[in-house]
């Protein structure tokens, strides 16, 4: 990759490890030094972070491109060759699951639910919080190696779909079915 373009999509907050992604590209940006970030998200640590690239000397090439609807959100993942979730804490975050229904690589921490929802180096590539280094290496894996790539992108799209509304209403309506005749509620 040339020009890799790395894109994460959380809010500006201590517990989604913004100031890690950073961290992260910078160290990514040595070995690849076309790379771009791109953080869509708001919230307090804007400054913080500006100011962290900047320290970093990666400025120029991260973006912070505040609060994105739905539609400027599918246009950047587009635009994504890699999707970081650098979380200290999380639960099955939706930006997991939009970057693997847009059929985008995902690098991520292993933090709360996201081990349950995605499987290392099957539908995601998993990291350990707070280590930029890994994140970095596991980013540049992805970027280098086409194969897993596409491992990544056909194995998150299956999750993706798995967790549509469509499939996710009938597993929840045959469980309220079975749970209300259990206890013998009719109607």
């Amino acid at each position: 990759w040339n020009a890799p373009h790395i894109v994460v999509a959380r809010n500006r907050e201590h517990r989604y490890g913004n100031d890690i992604a950073i961290r992260a590209f910078a160290a990514l940006k040595a070995r690849l030094p076309e790379a771009t970030l791109s953080i869509a998200g708001s919230g307090p640590e804007l400054e913080t972070l500006r100011q962290l690239a900047l320290d970093l000397r990666v400025a120029e090439a991260v973006e912070f491109t505040g609060r994105l609807e739905v539609a400027e959100m599918a246009a950047l993942y587009r635009t994504a060759d890699v999707v970081l979730n650098p979380s200290r804490a999380d639960n099955t975050p939706n930006s997991i699951l939009e970057a693997l229904a847009c059929g985008v690589p995902v690098v991520s921490t292993k933090v709360g639910g996201i081990p349950f929802l995605v499987e290392h180096a099957r539908s995601a590539w998993l990291v350990e919080p707070d280590s930029p280094e890994e994140a970095a290496d596991g980013l540049a894996r992805v970027l280098q190696d086409p194969e897993l790539q596409r491992t990544l992108r056909e194995n998150g799209c299956a999750i993706a779909q798995a967790c549509a509304w469509s499939v996710v209403k009938e597993q929840w309506l045959a469980l309220y079915r079975r749970v209300a005749t259990e206890v013998g509620i009719h109607g």
